[in-house]
């Protein structure tokens, strides 16, 4: 069993960034791919981000390439993203996921999630 906690949400002008943060409990983390997601109101809940247990093996929705960054460190159980460059398209509640059998853009695939983080993006 895998719990997930998203932080770093927030309010952020047009341009800003932000640091999303998703703590994993248990000693397995290492061995788990994670994904970040994100839902903006009224649509359905999209890949944005995701890396490999390597921590060097990454992919990126067309949408935020060049914006986002995911990255993990395993010695502390946590995988981030970082949000460059934000737009008010990317406000939206932003989860983390994690799938024990590699790295997947497919949400359905994925074993466990967290409860989300809202980032809302003023223009």
């Amino acid at each position: 069993q895998v719990q997930l906690v998203e932080s770093g949400g927030g309010l952020v002008q047009a341009g800003g960034s932000l640091r999303l943060s998703c703590e994993a409990s248990g000693r397995t983390f290492s061995t788990y791919a994670m994904g970040w997601f994100r839902q903006a109101p009224g649509k359905p809940r999209e890949f944005v981000a995701g890396i490999r247990t390597d921590g060097v093996s990454t992919a990126y929705a067309d949408s935020v390439k060049g914006r986002f960054t995911a990255s993990r460190d395993n010695a502390k159980n946590t995988v981030y993203l970082q949000i460059n460059s934000l737009k008010p398209e990317d406000t939206a509640v932003y989860y983390c996921a994690a799938r024990r059998l590699g790295l997947s853009i497919t949400q359905a695939l994925y074993d466990y999630w967290g409860q989300g983080t809202q980032v809302t993006v003023s223009s």
